[in-house]
């Protein structure tokens, strides 16, 4: 693992991740955002409710904090979280570049976000981030590579990448879409001067989608952090909207379907860091529980009829609406 200050850590909620996609911007793909948020989505609202979340989290031993470019004002809104307590120096930050916000900070947008993996973009974006996050900043990610994605055959780009490796900054990417596992392969060869350029590898996965697992694996294998993303497939796991299978056994675990969900995700050795995406402290404080859940054989087989075709599965997330 790449960053000490979570390899060494030792509260059991270390290895959650608290990812701020859905309130980092008024719109998002997330089921159940009308109550989560309600209709005051304020750019002051929004960074309150950004502060709140962290406070929670970093007081239940959360050191992993993930944000985008393309999230809102994410990295503005962790930028005064971290600036107003410069005693916090335990914090590892990870953000990612490739997709520009679009929205202006609307839920009704036609077109919420953009995505261009060129080294113009890269340029540009790594020039905003370090502008609110300066040497905080620990991990810069490639956001949402797939096989196709030039962010894999880009030469100059991964010379500049290199470069900003060899200057102390972690260089990673995220993988998204029913092809996830041959884009964390194809950017596993990706090497500079005979060395591996990438470092974490972040991917969707879940107990409705689990394509990537062998590919993560080797990744893990391969020296890279795996962070999990989606773990709760963008609320289709939360309580309300959850399979009766998965209801079955948090009820049996006396414990929320979202701290059931995580927890699977937490058994695999593999698992570095799994992102909570909550947006209250009542979802962070459930999410939580995940490392204290203790799912027996039966109840793992039982979860493990869950899982979707791919293809089915990104295709529904796909139609997810903006909201």
């Amino acid at each position: 693992m790449p960053f000490a200050r979570l390899a060494t850590a030792t509260t059991p909620t270390c290895h959650i991740g608290l990812g701020l996609a859905a309130v980092g911007r008024p719109g998002y793909i997330n089921l159940g955002r009308e109550a989560d948020l309600g209709e005051n989505r304020s750019v002051d609202a929004l960074r309150a409710r950004t502060h709140e979340l962290l406070d929670a989290a970093y007081a239940q031993g959360v050191r992993y904090v993930d944000v985008a470019r393309s999230y809102g004002r994410s990295e503005e809104f962790l930028a005064d979280w971290l600036n107003a307590r410069p005693d916090i120096d335990d914090v590892v930050v990870g953000s990612k570049w490739g997709y520009t916000y679009t929205a202006d900070w609307s839920a009704d947008a036609e077109t919420h976000e953009v995505k261009d993996h060129g080294l113009a973009t890269y340029e540009r974006q790594r020039a905003e981030t370090d502008a609110l996050l300066g040497d905080r900043l620990d991990l810069y990610q490639i956001h949402s590579v797939t096989p196709d994605s030039p962010a894999l055959t880009d030469k100059d780009l991964h010379a500049r990448l290199a470069d900003a490796a060899a200057q102390g900054l972690t260089i990673g990417f995220s993988t998204s879409g029913p092809a996830q596992a041959d884009a964390v392969r194809a950017a596993l060869a990706v090497t500079v001067h005979g060395e591996p350029l990438f470092r974490t590898v972040q991917s969707t996965y879940n107990v409705l989608e689990t394509s990537v697992a062998p590919a993560l694996a080797e990744a893990h294998e391969a020296g890279l952090t795996v962070i999990v993303k989606e773990g709760m497939a963008n609320g289709r796991l939360a309580g309300p909207h959850a399979p009766d299978a998965l209801k079955a056994v948090a009820a049996e675990a006396g414990l929320g379907c979202d701290a059931v969900a995580l927890a699977w995700i937490l058994r695999q050795p593999w698992a570095g860091v799994v992102l909570s995406g909550a947006a209250t402290v009542t979802q962070l404080a459930s999410n939580l529980h995940a490392p204290a859940v203790d799912l027996d054989e039966d109840q793992l087989t039982r979860l493990a009829t869950l899982t979707e075709d791919p293809r089915a599965y990104w295709e529904r997330r796909g139609q997810l609406p903006w909201h």
